[in-house]
């Protein structure tokens, strides 16, 4: 019998239906208390101790790694496309010298990803892009100054982006090209100094979401079509995008992840190396 109760984060975007299918659908045990918000705010709880065990962004677990384990095969990851984190931009990313360029402030992964292309595509010697964060959902919140804006999640797909900007660039795809590696977006955590106190708890958790993952895939159907009335899109769109999405977190994803913070850290967008370290099997 569980005796501690255990704080969990879940995002509010589709991309997480899979993963919390099963506990969305009677697998939720009365020791776990979920908490929702997009990876923003999750960033913000787990970092205040508000939270056991969430899903955070890639970039923030790496500026925190000292801190955090990340929880074994989960994550919000693609390898190639994946529709819901892109640049919607008036210039060729190599031509964002000087221009003014709107990041999201609820992905810390993406506005990082989108500053390590910068790095990577703008000629050495150039005026660095013109970085703001704000409120990036509807097309009202871009300032009619702005040369390009990063857009996540649902209003990636939602709104149409392409009456403020001429072109939309999938960077998952524009990193698959760069390194011909998937991209991680989002990874599971928990606090190293739960580990002692919340242990076996934790195990417990990290089983539940395996097993409400594949409760997900089984259901993949009617999450598809739940997703495509939340967003009021076509089904086929949708499931196009689960068929990019990946749930897991296995060996090519975690030298992925680790690349990434090495690029981040070699362009100075990161203080010091990342070690990735999971939470350790019993």
């Amino acid at each position: 019998m569980i005796n501690k109760k255990i704080v969990m984060g879940k995002i509010d975007y589709i991309n997480a239906f899979p993963v919390y299918y099963g506990l969305d659908h009677g697998m939720l045990p009365d020791w776990i208390e979920m908490v929702s918000g997009p990876p923003s705010i999750l960033n913000g709880m787990i970092q205040s101790h508000e939270l056991h065990l969430s899903p955070v962004s890639a970039a923030f677990y790496a500026v925190n790694h000292r801190e955090l384990l990340i929880m074994p095969d989960l994550s919000i990851s693609c390898h190639g496309e994946v529709l819901s984190v892109v640049l919607m931009t008036n210039h060729p990313v190599e031509e964002l010298a000087g221009r003014k360029v709107l990041l999201t402030r609820d992905s810390a992964t993406a506005a990082a990803l989108v500053r390590l292309v910068m790095k990577m595509n703008i000629e050495p010697g150039s005026d660095a892009p013109e970085f703001s964060t704000g409120r990036v959902r509807e097309i009202s919140d871009v300032p009619g100054d702005a040369d390009a804006a990063l857009i996540i999640g649902d209003a990636a797909m939602t709104q149409p982006w392409e009456k403020r900007f001429r072109f939309r660039i999938d960077l998952g795809d524009m990193w698959h090209r760069m390194t011909g590696m998937p991209f991680v977006f989002a990874v599971w955590v928990i606090h190293r100094r739960d580990v002692d106190d919340f242990g076996l708890e934790l195990h417990d958790a990290l089983k539940i979401l395996h097993a409400s993952r594949v409760k997900g895939y089984e259901n993949i159907d009617r999450i598809i079509t739940s997703g495509a009335e939340r967003l009021n899109l076509d089904t086929s769109y949708i499931r196009r995008y689960f068929d990019l999405l990946h749930c897991n977190l296995d060996r090519t994803k975690i030298k992925a992840l680790e690349h990434f913070t090495r690029l981040l850290h070699d362009q100075g967008l990161l203080n010091e190396p990342v070690s990735v370290e999971l939470f350790p099997s019993p």
